[in-house]
């Protein structure tokens, strides 16, 4: 019961991160492209590379602070959901271009992020 309230802290918490984070990349750079959304899941790879190491290998944590921060936070901190609403979107405005951008950047860069994560914990 208490990782299913860690969990739904983090998620709310995450949420708000990631609407945070999205909305001042739109302000930014403009919604022509879904900067924001593919900006929340690089960053949320890159953490969910460091911590899954960390937790792994370096620092030992409770189950409920691993699911507050892994499964709510970044769970719904990252959004394949919107990822996945915005590039249909692009496509159905005829913009097949920045969609298919939008997925090759979205699964190269958050690939990248996990794995750059994992490789700067296992550097330590």
């Amino acid at each position: 019961m208490t990782q299913l309230l860690a969990i739904a802290a983090g998620g709310s918490i995450g949420a708000v991160l990631r609407y945070v984070a999205s909305s001042g990349v739109h302000l930014w750079l403009g919604r022509g492209f879904p900067y924001g959304t593919l900006l929340v899941n690089v960053l949320g790879s890159f953490i969910m590379g460091l911590l899954y190491e960390l937790f792994l290998q370096r620092i030992s944590v409770s189950d409920e602070v691993r699911a507050l921060l892994l499964v709510g936070i970044l769970g719904a901190f990252t959004t394949f959901s919107t990822f996945s609403m915005e590039t249909i979107s692009l496509i159905e405005q005829g913009d097949l271009s920045k969609a298919v951008l939008n997925v090759l950047l979205s699964v190269i860069l958050c690939l990248s992020a996990a794995w750059f994560g994992l490789f700067v914990v296992r550097q330590l």
